[in-house]
């Protein structure tokens, strides 16, 4: 018999080690983590610690270049990679477990030990690209998990609801029509990328659909958003699994963006992708976050979601800011 969820995480195994003062630092992992406990869901959940993946998995979605100049990197003593982005000695290992926590979850889920699978690991990994570390992340965990998945010849639709753009995750997946990426993000907004004309490759026209919202949007918003465009897209594309970058930097307290989102619009979200997907197929992997009260509370709010539960700790937000980009995005893509 599985249980409702299965946490892969190693907080007390964290080494990937930021200059002082960084916004992605380990405290993260503990705060999102705190929320399970604040939502009374302890007794629905197993943790485990995930395994390191091999550069093998790796190169899924990496080149071997990239993977070399991470290990070597750390191997060294670390160094800055760019303004944002820094390796410690610690952090090879650190981000090959975080890799291993979004494949130890797919197993999991697969093998049926649980309805839902969290994958809370940092660094994040949606601005990696194939060749390349950027934006706080090393490794793109979830794009090693789909790209597995897809080889698998599986249909993947990845849902990416952090507030950046998650540029790695489209870049990799661009012309592949096995994978479905969507994102829902601040815009303007670093990195600068997913307009909403970009669309898919040759090979995978309508396969990448970009909502970028203006500073200042609400839940509300993003439920017309996931009903009217998200979750018909999703339809057509057909997947066998979900995942979903969660970062939850777009809620209202987080420093680095403008969006107005709460714990409770992050709990709708959960709710309205899990159906799109058969039972035991949705995989929740943590990406951004940067206040640490709001990462709690999104985290516990998500969670307890996902598995039927109540845990509201704010109220959903609501407002009209934003709704242009709905009405674009259904003529775009001809929804009616």
């Amino acid at each position: 018999m599985g249980v409702p969820i299965v946490v892969f995480t190693s907080a007390e195994l964290d080494q990937h080690l930021t200059p002082f003062g960084h916004p992605e630092h380990p405290g993260r992992l503990d705060a999102s983590l705190a929320g399970i406990s604040e939502a009374g869901l302890l007794d629905a959940v197993s943790f485990r610690v995930p395994r390191l993946a091999t550069a093998t998995e790796i190169n899924l979605a990496h080149t071997t270049r990239h993977i070399d100049r991470m290990r070597s990197l750390s191997e060294q003593g670390g160094g800055e990679i760019d303004g944002d982005t820094f390796v410690s000695t610690g952090s090879w290992t650190t981000a090959t477990r975080a890799v291993g926590a979004v494949l130890d979850a797919v197993d999991a889920l697969r093998a049926g030990e649980c309805d839902v699978a969290f994958a809370a690991s940092r660094p994040p990994g949606h601005h990696a690209v194939s060749d390349a570390a950027m934006g706080f992340c090393l490794f793109n965990n979830v794009a090693v998990a789909a790209a597995a998945l897809a080889e698998r010849g599986e249909r993947v639709a990845i849902v990416d609801w952090d507030v950046h753009h998650g540029n790695g995750t489209q870049d990799i997946f661009y012309d592949d029509p096995r994978v479905l990426y969507v994102s829902t993000h601040e815009a303007p907004l670093y990195p600068g990328t997913g307009r909403a004309d970009e669309t898919g490759g040759p090979n995978a026209p309508m396969s990448n659909l970009n909502l970028p919202f203006p500073a200042g949007t609400r839940g509300d918003v993003f439920r017309r958003a996931l009903d009217e465009v998200v979750a018909p897209v999703v339809e057509r594309f057909a997947p066998d699994w979900l995942i979903i970058s969660a970062g939850f930097d777009g809620h209202r307290q987080d420093p680095l963006a403008g969006l107005e989102l709460t714990s409770a619009d992050y709990a709708d979200f959960a709710i309205r992708l899990q159906q799109l997907v058969g039972p035991g197929r949705t995989l929740v992997a943590l990406e951004g976050g940067y206040d640490l009260e709001a990462l709690t509370l999104s985290t516990g709010a998500t969670l307890s979601a996902l598995i039927g539960e109540s845990y509201r700790p704010e109220a959903a937000s609501s407002g009209e800011v934003g709704v242009p980009t709905i009405m674009a995005a259904r003529e775009r893509w001809q929804l009616a």
